[in-house]
């Protein structure tokens, strides 16, 4: 673990965030199930911005309570700002006044990288104002996020791919198609159904991944991506750029040996995966800036990193209706304990939000399989040994996206060269939500008492779903290498489902929207079962993969064709055939 030095820094000024209890959540709960779940009569009819807005906004008792409690403190409510739903104030203050008016203390944490924060690990607020707000930060979530990706084999000057092959996906086209050691968007397509679909509404539909930790997704690098492996593509096709709280976008090449350390490789896999699928589909990527060290730290994850999801949440959620991606892809993890729980559970419900507009959230759910060996016991000073899940992913409101490898007969992904193995497990913060039950039943019931005690039993459940996540061939600084990771599997799946949306939308359908009820009642004739594999860890063997849904691939693998003719079969709303290239 990196020293932790501390300092004062009384003439700090923090932009101090109050997040209030929005008014009725659980409304809004009700709702985002209604409209995802393929039975309701709801189904697909989203909520808009000011839907969300009236629900979200709290109370006027507690607007009142905290105005009181600012002004008691000095502090004139003219320098206060308000998100759109009032649910969050922000004002900017010097430490000095925080720690008034917060009763605690605050130092400046750096590390030997030359990170430096201003942070407190407590803090405390008037007994009456408990039931109005919810969590306020920059307080004790310090992070530790990491890029869930790895990279694998050397750097070249070549990689085109296979030629083009356009049949429907069986064994004697993949192998015509893919190198499982050296995994193309063109293998992808085929793999995943997607290779003889042409997006009809390209300028209609819209798709995002985001980045964390200074990565910056490089333009140069995607259009080489493209020429290689999308020959089909308008050479001027790209993403926006959107940077959210000063993030990065750096397109200077860097130095050689800023290189060899991976910068950016995390970004740049993103577009060109999404990319390589969705083209010429409308497509951008956010950049949310911000790095802080870790002051909850454990021992798989004690290196200093970032508090990104609040910050770019913020932004996110101001935009209006059109301007959100239908399918956004994070390929971005923490392990959860290391979170403070007030600040995951606000988070999480405003992934739900998103989810309610008709947003579809994919989370890599880590590379550390449920958790790294030595690694495995609690932060809670009580040293208990158990798993290690991760978060977002173990949120209930975001679909959850593990790895697979082998072609065409999938398996839970590893490699031994560098440890990786998919990540998955049962949330320790998070309640199984209901649309899990009865297949996370009959799971645990298969498993028997293998490694109870590690894992709490009534958490909710991940990863949802899975696809490769094994040495895909990329571009980065002008050269092929190979990356792979849970970080390569959701991309993977945004790209898929964001061609779902586009067969809906061309058929006057609403997109997705938040996946999961439709997943655990139609995943299994919609995806392809992953049977062999275990996400070990904890030295432990941790979750075996068996028939159906599991711990270690959730419903296996996305099948396009087999997911729109679920979609299609069970409301109508016309065929998606003309889609199709013959």
């Amino acid at each position: 673990m990196d020293e932790i030095a501390h300092l004062r820094s009384q003439d700090h000024t923090i932009a101090l965030r109050i997040g209030l209890k929005q008014g009725s959540f659980e409304e809004l709960e009700r709702h985002l199930y209604e409209v995802s779940d393929p039975d309701h009569p709801r189904y697909g009819q989203h909520l808009n911005h000011g839907d969300i807005h009236a629900l979200t906004m709290p109370s006027e008792e507690a607007l009142d309570a905290v105005h009181q409690w600012l002004e008691e403190n000095g502090i004139r409510l003219d320098r206060v700002q308000y998100s759109p739903s009032r649910d969050w104030l922000t004002v900017a203050l010097p430490v000095s006044h925080v720690e008034e008016l917060l009763d605690t203390r605050y130092d400046e944490y750096s590390n030997d990288q030359g990170v430096r924060v201003v942070r407190t690990t407590q803090y405390s607020l008037p007994r009456s104002l408990h039931e109005h707000i919810d969590v306020i930060q920059p307080t004790n979530y310090f992070g530790n996020t990491k890029a869930a990706g790895s990279l694998m084999g050397d750097w070249n000057s070549g990689g085109e791919g296979r030629p083009w092959h356009h049949s429907a996906p069986n064994s004697q086209n993949l192998s015509a198609v893919c190198n499982e050691t050296a995994v193309t968007s063109l293998c992808l397509r085929t793999l995943y159904g997607t290779v003889d679909y042409t997006p009809q509404v390209p300028e209609k539909n819209y798709v995002a991944t985001t980045n964390y930790l200074n990565q910056t997704a490089n333009y140069s690098d995607f259009r080489i991506f493209m020429s290689q492996q999308r020959k089909d593509a308008d050479p001027s096709y790209e993403y926006s750029y959107q940077i959210v709280a000063d993030g990065v976008n750096n397109q200077n090449m860097e130095p050689l040996e800023v290189l060899e350390m991976g910068l950016d490789l995390e970004a740049n896999q993103d577009v060109q995966t999404v990319g390589g699928i969705v083209y010429p589909t409308r497509f951008t990527t956010y950049s949310t800036g911000g790095l802080a060290p870790n002051a909850l730290p454990d021992l798989q994850y004690p290196v200093p990193t970032n508090e990104p999801y609040l910050t770019w949440l913020s932004y996110i959620l101001a935009q209006k209706d059109g301007d959100i991606p239908y399918v956004i892809s994070t390929s971005y993890a923490d392990d959860e304990q290391t979170v403070p729980l007030n600040y995951a559970r606000r988070v999480c419900s405003e992934f739900a939000q998103l989810g309610a507009r008709g947003v579809t959230l994919l989370f890599a759910t880590g590379d550390f399989g449920v958790g790294t060996n030595g690694t495995c016991v609690s932060n809670d000073g009580k040293n208990t040994t158990k798993f290690l899940p991760s978060f977002p992913a173990s949120c209930p409101y975001v679909t959850a996206v593990g790895g697979t490898r082998n072609i065409p007969d999938e398996v839970v992904t590893w490699d031994e060269t560098n440890s990786y193995v998919s990540g998955g497990g049962l949330s320790n913060y998070f309640p199984r939500p209901s649309y899990q039950d009865a297949v996370v039943e009959r799971y645990l019931d298969e498993i028997g008492d293998l490694h109870a005690g590690l894992y709490n039993r009534s958490g909710r459940a991940f990863p949802d779903l899975a696809a490769q996540g094994y040495k895909y061939q990329i571009v980065y600084a002008g050269m092929t290498t190979f990356f792979g990771g849970t970080s390569a599997a959701a991309p993977a799946v945004a790209g898929v489902l964001t061609n779902v949306n586009d067969a809906l939308l061309a058929a006057g359908r609403p997109p997705l929207g938040f996946l999961n009820p439709w997943l655990y009642k139609n995943g299994r004739r919609a995806f392809n079962d992953v049977k062999g594999g275990n996400i070990w860890g904890c030295n432990t063997s941790g979750f075996p993969a068996k028939e159906g849904w599991d711990v270690a691939s959730g419903f296996g693998t996305p099948d396009f064709r087999r997911i729109l003719a679920d979609l299609f079969g069970r409301g109508g709303g016309g065929g998606y055939g003309h889609g199709w290239r013959e």
